[in-house]
């Protein structure tokens, strides 16, 4: 290969590289901004998030509050508040930008395609996280908070010399770790129909493959329900539930890709209905071929005449190579 063409074959790649550099820093430049603006709101967005906890624990005990045990941690705990706002804020842009890089590599059937569901996912985001927040949240700290040993009045209960008063004295860093899990697995969860379908339209996941894998895929949720949930039957039926009606949302959707795709290829002429069934009628019609008897070996009948018998003339037969029995 010469130089030229070398250099030629560079410039490409070098211009993929350009853009991809100026794409990534314009996304880091958005969460850095919107980190900034989510820091002058840390105590909102951290008043925001502890409201699940907080009705729990006013119900529970008549007052809400959290501590912080290490001297750093109000700020480390307004610094990861300000990275979280900071995503959802930038993730329009960052997304934005992933679309202005792919869009010049695609057709304008693939734009067309791909378009709506990078607009739907940041839609199934969101109802994951409310869902999260809404339901989900207040349904495990209700279980958890079920445990403490609270009298009448929300007074730790002191009813005999051997009862012991529990109370939850939680700290913001471990319910913020926790908050935030279950809004990012819920979130993520319920982009499991788009990435489904994305792969259906490529091609690389059919119906039929996700439908014979069910059993295998009850499994893989209910093992990954029991990882991201805490320890309680409540939140992991729950999340198991969800992951799985998504799940067979996902091969509804796929069915529908599938069928416009055998349309296309049939109107295209890849598909012949009177040919699939003339060779399945044929196949059907066709007789089965017997193994056909192996012929019995033939009997030599070996007969002695002493009185005929001559051995000259049978030394002279045995070596004639006219005679000789091939």
């Amino acid at each position: 290969m010469s130089e030229s063409e070398v250099e030629s074959s560079a410039a490409p790649l070098i211009e993929h590289l350009a853009e991809l550099r100026n794409r990534l820093i314009r996304s880091v430049l958005a969460f850095v901004v919107g980190m900034m603006i989510s820091y002058g709101f840390s105590q909102m967005i951290f008043d925001f998030l502890a409201s699940p906890i907080c009705s729990a624990l006013i119900e529970a005990t008549g007052e809400c509050g959290l501590i912080y045990t290490g001297l750093q941690k109000g700020f480390t705990t307004a610094l990861r508040i300000s990275m979280f706002g900071g995503f959802i804020l930038a993730f329009p842009v960052i997304g934005w930008q992933m679309w202005k890089f792919v869009a010049p590599g695609l057709y304008a059937k693939e734009k067309g395609a791909f378009l709506p569901f990078l607009l739907a996912s940041p839609v199934l985001f969101l109802i994951g996280a409310s869902f999260a927040f809404y339901v989900v949240l207040p349904l495990a700290f209700d279980f958890f908070l079920g445990y403490q040993n609270l009298g009448p009045d929300g007074a730790e209960a002191m009813d005999g010399p051997a009862a012991v008063g529990i109370t939850f004295l939680g700290t913001i860093d471990e319910y913020l770790g926790l908050t935030m899990k279950f809004i990012m697995a819920f979130g993520l969860t319920f982009q499991l129909p788009v990435l489904m379908t994305l792969l259906a339209k490529a091609g690389l996941v059919t119906a039929k493959a996700l439908t014979t894998t069910r059993k295998y895929a009850v499994v893989s949720i209910l093992g990954l329900a029991a990882i991201i949930t805490p320890p309680d039957v409540i939140t992991q039926i729950i999340m198991f539930s969800v992951i799985y009606g998504l799940y067979e949302l996902s091969i509804v959707l796929v069915k529908m890709v599938d069928k416009k795709r055998e349309a296309q290829l049939r109107a295209e002429g890849y598909y012949d209905d009177e040919d699939e069934d003339e060779a399945e009628a044929s196949a059907e019609a066709k007789p089965k071929t017997e193994a056909k008897p192996m012929p019995a070996a033939p009997i030599v009948e070996i007969v002695e005449d002493d009185e005929n018998f001559d051995e000259d003339d049978f030394e002279a037969d045995a070596f004639d190579d006219e005679n000789k029995p091939t």
